[in-house]
């Protein structure tokens, strides 16, 4: 039961998004800049932002050297290109928004591990840096085998670096994100589900576990988690991927963010630990799920590339496991677009939320603005 100041002033808003992640909250953010008097709401369903922006690995990465020759194959020239400057452009958003020291930027570069039967992928650096440098400038990726002795890892023949990748502390970036959009005026509900969304010509009406909350437009961020909240069909598969926290018994001989398998498995640094996940490609019908949990066969396969590839000489000892939920489908594009009159769609992120989330929030931000505001 609600008092009149309730209704007054907590159920009527000029924007509501659903969803708290970095696409959700990106969107309301810039909405909020182009509207600074607008009323804005974010309604969460976890007590925490849930999915894949507080769980992941804390890359702020845009593909590995396999995964962009692949890409290039798939997408040609034009696409490749176009992927890598909206995953850039959504990275520079996020930091020039937040300040590089609020989101614990560090930019110590990235490595891709080749072994000998994927050593071939060298062949393709000059070509992708051809198609890259209208966006940077200069060669984005080098041969780096040369470091390979003294980062000490196993089982891999050559490497490759990327002057332009950088890791960066997910919880900061994500409070950081949160208290900017408080200070813009933004109010945010959280443990409260979205059971139905209700337009008329009125506007939207979102019924919720709690209460009932009407808008003029309403966006929809709920990246993996959508099916279940949208009637229409999506070309969306959720994709589960599992982190661990590892802590060695000697300091790290490297630093930096890495990948190996064609992007499929992925570590950091991160102070004095290794922060490492992957292997959804050993399971991808398994882990095509939104439950959250751990896959053994997964696990059991992470642990054995730690102690022979990441780690062969030192030993260590896993403090933490956890898994976020992604959502992918088949394209790596983004799926922004107008759902009904009043409602906006911003999902889709396929494992690059964190390179595309703001971006991605801006565009449907822009859009809203241009058909109702």
């Amino acid at each position: 039961m609600l008092s009149f100041w309730e209704r007054e002033s907590f159920t009527s808003y000029d924007l509501i998004v659903i969803g708290a992640g970095i696409t959700g909250m990106s969107t309301a953010a810039s909405f909020k800049e182009k509207h600074p008097s607008a009323n804005v709401l974010i309604v969460e369903r976890g007590s925490l932002p849930t999915g894949a922006s507080t769980k992941n690995a804390g890359f702020a990465c845009f593909g590995s050297i396999s995964e962009l020759a692949i890409d290039q194959k798939t997408l040609g020239d034009d696409g490749m290109l176009s992927l890598v400057n909206r995953r850039w452009s959504g990275l520079q958003k996020t930091i020039s928004r937040l300040g590089e020291s609020n989101i614990g930027l560090l930019k110590q570069g990235g490595y891709e591990l080749l072994r000998e039967e994927t050593d071939y992928y060298l062949n393709y650096m000059d070509e992708v840096n051809t198609i890259l440098k209208p966006l940077f400038k200069e060669p984005v990726f080098v041969d780096a085998t040369d470091r390979l002795k003294s980062f000490g890892f196993g089982e891999t023949s050559s490497m490759v670096f990327n002057p332009y990748e950088a890791q960066l502390h997910t919880g900061k970036l994500m409070k950081s994100l949160w208290k900017y959009c408080g200070e813009l005026g933004i109010q945010i509900i959280t443990g409260t589900s979205v059971n139905e969304i209700l337009e008329d010509e009125q506007g939207v009406t979102i019924i919720s576990t709690a209460h009932s909350f009407q808008s003029k437009a309403v966006a929809i961020c709920t990246n993996a988690f959508t099916p279940a909240l949208i009637k229409e069909q999506l070309n969306i598969q959720p994709g589960r991927g599992m982190v661990m926290l590892v802590k060695p018994t000697k300091p790290l001989p490297f630093k930096g963010t890495f990948h190996y398998d064609e992007g499929y498995y992925y570590f950091r640094d991160f102070e004095d630990h290794v922060i490492f996940g992957g292997g959804r490609n050993l399971a991808i019908e398994e882990e095509n799920t939104t439950e959250f949990g751990l896959n053994a066969k997964i696990e059991e396969k992470l642990l054995a590339d730690l102690k022979n590839i990441i780690l062969p000489n030192i030993d260590f000892e896993v403090e933490m496991k956890w898994s976020g939920i992604m959502a992918f489908g088949d394209t790596k594009a983004p799926i922004v677009k107008k759902l009904a009159t009043r409602q906006y769609l911003g999902v889709r992120l396929g494992g690059m939320g964190v390179a595309l989330g703001s971006l991605v929030g801006e565009e449907l931000a822009t859009e809203i603005s241009q058909n109702h505001f």
